[in-house]
């Protein structure tokens, strides 16, 4: 049975362990790049907390002692169901089953202007691309003499209150308190804003109101200006306008307010939901297609629990991989029907976390909530579980330990590419 997987993201990769060395199975893991990408902790490589090779981890390494997987760097350019066969743009690849598991990007809803000048953050790049820019821009203020124009560069908005906005505010507000102030001692930081934009009536919408509560307790403490109901109308580059025609000067706008579905050239339209996302049956199917799935962020289920589709978080990306390697197991062994699995998402609860000692945790069965140091240390425990790898769980506890310890994070580089033509 050939199955080509396009994405190696968490339900991407997930999936092709499943099928790893399974008999009567023959595995295609397609991926623009050649590494997976821990997202939870980007926020971190972006405020220069981690190395993006921490988070980061070879495909080919995974299925080093692998007999039927096999990866392609390549990015997906159509689908065509009526073939069986996938383009992308070095090759075409047939397939029994195809599985597109190509994730969300960025969402800027139509929005050209802020598209152009703001900041995204759904790869390590773009947050090595957003750590530069922090950085250069205090590099720049030191020799600043118009107070506007040092304003402007010591202003950073973040446009989003979901779990990415607050971690990465409470992120920035650190490196604010202990760390900018010993880099720049020229630079005054009491006049350094950090802005959290949601334009709904709280922060962490998604989790408890006591969650809610604490995270913006725990922002404003480490001295985030939260402005909930207020939406990002537009940005030029130099100046944010808000919905209530407020103005605020900055040179950095991070942009975590929405995400919608990579979705591959060929796909009908009618198949598309909101979100930019691909609408599947109960077995991740998509519907009119009997040999094409969609799972992870980019699927599309509607069940009586969660009628507007499931959460786009990792765990059910995860879930309906093992459920979708369970039916393929139960497709190539010719088994009866009914012995196929429907998806049923089990959550088990929701995090994040705000800074030092600092986060919120929920736990639906039974209904818990915890906050402050022990929901940071059952977030870090999490994380450290899930990251790929011996090696980088090493080095992502030793760097944790050492800012721990020290107040301090020793990965404030700017690597910029010399043009060739001035040498």
């Amino acid at each position: 049975m050939k199955i080509v997987i396009v994405g190696a993201g968490f339900g991407g990769l997930r999936l092709a362990r499943k099928l790893n060395n399974k008999p009567g199975f023959e595995v295609t893991l397609i991926d623009r790049f050649n590494y997976h990408q821990f997202q939870p902790l980007f926020y971190q490589v972006a405020t220069a907390g981690l190395d993006a090779s921490n988070i980061s981890f070879p495909l080919r390494k995974v299925f080093h002692k692998s007999k039927n997987v096999r990866i392609r760097l390549s990015e997906l350019k159509q689908v065509i169901p009526a073939e069986n066969k996938v383009i992308t743009d070095s090759e075409e690849i047939e397939y029994d089953a195809l599985v597109l598991a190509t994730g969300a990007d960025t969402n800027f809803f139509g929005n050209a202007e802020v598209e152009k000048n703001a900041f995204p953050m759904k790869s390590t790049l773009e947050a090595l691309q957003l750590r530069y820019r922090i950085l250069e821009n205090f590099e720049k203020a030191l020799t600043v003499t118009d107070p506007d124009e040092l304003q402007k560069l010591m202003n950073i908005v973040v446009a989003g209150g979901g779990p990415t906005g607050v971690e990465l505010a409470g992120a920035l507000a650190e490196m604010k308190k202990y760390v900018l102030p010993k880099d720049y001692p020229e630079l005054d930081f009491s006049k350094m804003n950090i802005y959290l934009l949601e334009g709904t009536t709280r922060t962490l919408g998604t989790m408890s109101e006591k969650s809610s509560a604490q995270s913006r307790k725990y922002l404003e403490r480490l001295g985030v200006t939260v402005m909930t109901g207020k939406l990002l109308k537009e940005y030029n580059g130099n100046t944010v306008l808000l919905n209530d025609g407020a103005i605020i000067n900055t040179a950095t706008v991070i942009w975590a307010a929405g995400i919608k579905g990579n979705i591959p050239g060929g796909i009908n339209k009618e198949l598309i939901a909101r979100g930019n996302r691909i609408k599947t049956d109960r077995h991740c199917k998509v519907p009119g297609h009997d040999n094409v799935y969609a799972i992870g962020d980019l699927a599309y289920m509607e069940t009586s629990a969660y009628p507007n589709g499931h959460p786009q978080v990792a765990p059910v990306a995860m879930q309906q991989a093992d459920m979708l390697a369970h039916n393929f197991k139960m497709i190539e062994r010719r088994s009866r029907p009914d012995k196929m699995y429907e998806f049923e998402y089990k959550d088990k609860g929701s995090m994040a976390t705000v800074g030092r000692n600092l986060a919120v945790v929920d736990i639906p069965k039974p209904k818990l909530h915890f906050g402050g140091f022990l929901a940071w240390m059952i977030w870090m425990s999490l994380h450290l579980m899930l990251i790929l790898g011996v090696k980088n769980r090493f080095f992502v506890f030793c760097n944790w330990l050492y800012n721990y310890i020290t107040y301090d994070q020793n990965l404030r580089l700017i690597f910029k590419h010399k043009n060739k033509s001035a040498l």
